[in-house]
């Protein structure tokens, strides 16, 4: 992991490395090394200006100003960087200075625009250089600013890549666990044990809750792979599972089932409900004490609502499995829907109550 996290460090340093030996070849053409030490002072400027425009451009400008897209600000910042390489020139003050004769050169820490005049035909050539544009400089910097902006954008595409790679094994772990956590087998246990009862006193509801069954089965393995699915599929899947609850639910219990809305031509992320709508059968029911459950689904234009109301007994207890099935269902809501629902699940001692406000797909 170490040597990993230090790869580009070693990067940078041997780049750097590499763009600072380019100016030696220029300063070294014919020079002693008495010479070219006299340089030192402008070399160091023309590497320094360079190396701090990456860095402050790389990773200040980029992740401030146009990461957030406030590219005016963006703007503004770089057009001063690049007014300071055209005021400094420094790839020309290097190089003028490597030019001169040794007996004109300043000392390394002065400036040697302060310097007495030189002769009339060098003051005449040093003005003329001061006056043109620095074509190198400003090719340079456009250079530094293009090499920090690929990098970055690498950077954030690989970013894109691993956090789409991380919700992708996310999402299908959740799915996973959903799915696990979803087919309960005291469901199918109490349901086949409903249906036998109904083949012994050979009841016509038999083979139709065979058919509910198998259409839950099917919905259930054959959907779940999907992000959305057509509402209408979803609705229908609810409703066979109602109607074989419906098969154990005794006079105490009052179920009040409702669909408001055109469910046609809308889309819901497959099983993103049967959580609640489980959950409120398995602790909303009492053999002893009346009980009351609601559910509603509401179809609006761009909006579904979903209500689940159940009354809370305290004999029952909320298991580890309940609470798993419900963070999956909030992983997955939260991925799927991410700034389009809104999931609201109350407690007040009597009532345990679900709403969730989702936009439809």
């Amino acid at each position: 992991m170490t040597r990993l996290k230090a790869s580009p460090v070693i990067f940078h340093i041997a780049a750097w490395l590499l763009f600072m030996s380019f100016p030696l070849l220029f300063m070294n053409q014919g020079k002693s090394i008495s010479g070219i030490s006299t340089s030192g002072f402008y070399y160091l400027q023309f590497c320094l200006v360079y190396i701090i425009i990456f860095y402050v451009h790389t990773y200040w400008l980029i992740p401030k100003y146009v990461l957030r897209k406030n590219y005016l600000m963006y703007s503004v910042a770089l057009f001063s960087l690049f007014a300071l390489v055209y005021y400094v020139k420094p790839f020309d003050d290097l190089v003028s200075q490597n030019r001169m004769p040794p007996s004109q050169k300043p000392p390394p820490n002065s400036d040697y625009r302060k310097m007495p005049p030189p002769p009339p035909h060098d003051e005449q050539m040093r003005k003329s250089t001061s006056e043109q544009f620095d074509i190198t400089s400003s090719f340079i910097f456009i250079m530094v600013i293009g090499l920090g902006t690929a990098l970055q954008s690498i950077k954030q595409w690989q970013l894109s890549e691993k956090r789409a790679l991380l919700a992708e094994t996310e999402k299908a772990n959740a799915e996973l666990s959903f799915l696990k956590a979803q087919i309960n087998p005291h469901f199918l246990y109490n349901t086949l044990n409903n249906i036998y009862t109904l083949c012994l006193i050979d009841s016509e509801n038999a083979a139709n809750s065979i058919m509910k069954l198998s259409n839950i089965m099917r919905y259930v393995t054959d959907e779940s792979d999907s992000d959305f699915v057509p509402l209408e599929d979803e609705v229908q899947c609810i409703s066979d599972f109602i109607a074989l609850q419906k098969l154990r639910l005794g006079k105490k219990v009052s179920l009040s089932y409702t669909i408001e809305g055109d469910i046609v031509k809308h889309r819901i992320a497959p099983l993103i409900l049967m959580t609640f709508v489980e959950n409120v059968f398995k602790y909303g029911l009492s053999n002893h004490i009346d009980s009351k459950i609601e559910l509603l689904i509401k179809i609006e234009d761009e909006k579904i609502t979903f209500l689940s109301r159940n009354q809370i007994f305290k004999h029952k207890k909320i298991n580890d499995r309940k609470s798993i099935g419900l963070e999956n269902t909030k992983k997955r809501l939260a991925y799927l829907y991410e700034n389009e629902h809104n999931l609201s699940i109350t407690n007040d001692g009597e009532f345990f109550t679900v709403l969730l406000v989702l936009r439809s797909k």
